[in-house]
């Protein structure tokens, strides 16, 4: 098909996350991260990381994201910021804006609102 960089965080097993919202928690408030964060259970409120975010199959955010480079493949209500990349699999279901200098939107996968492309200015 086609090769998409900055998509080696899709291979991370378990060991490499720092911190694993498991699925049988649900945690509301603000979470701010500096480590690579994988979400499996459910969050309301607000999270923003210095790194990347994972929002696996069976998780469910209603939180506005900003990471890095961010993975979903289970369900988002809320404005997702990928300074580098949105990718949203086939899984996946987003419900609000996007904004990204890379965004990948594979086939069945759910999208509702607005994307807005940006330049990262460190890249050429």
């Amino acid at each position: 098909m086609f090769d998409v960089k900055d998509t080696d965080f899709f291979d991370l097993d378990d060991s490499a996350f720092d911190t694993i919202v498991e699925d049988d928690i649900s945690f509301t408030g603000e979470i701010k991260i500096k480590k690579t964060f994988m979400i499996r259970g459910k969050v309301n409120g607000k999270i923003s990381s210095t790194s990347d975010i994972v929002i696996d199959s069976n998780a469910v955010v209603n939180a506005d994201i900003e990471a890095e480079r961010v993975l979903i493949r289970g369900k988002v209500k809320g404005n997702v910021i990928g300074n580098k990349l949105i990718f949203i699999t086939s899984s996946g279901a987003v419900d609000g804006d996007i904004t990204t200098g890379k965004v990948v939107l594979e086939p069945g996968c759910v999208f509702s609102g607005k994307c807005t492309m940006v330049k990262n200015e460190n890249e050429k």
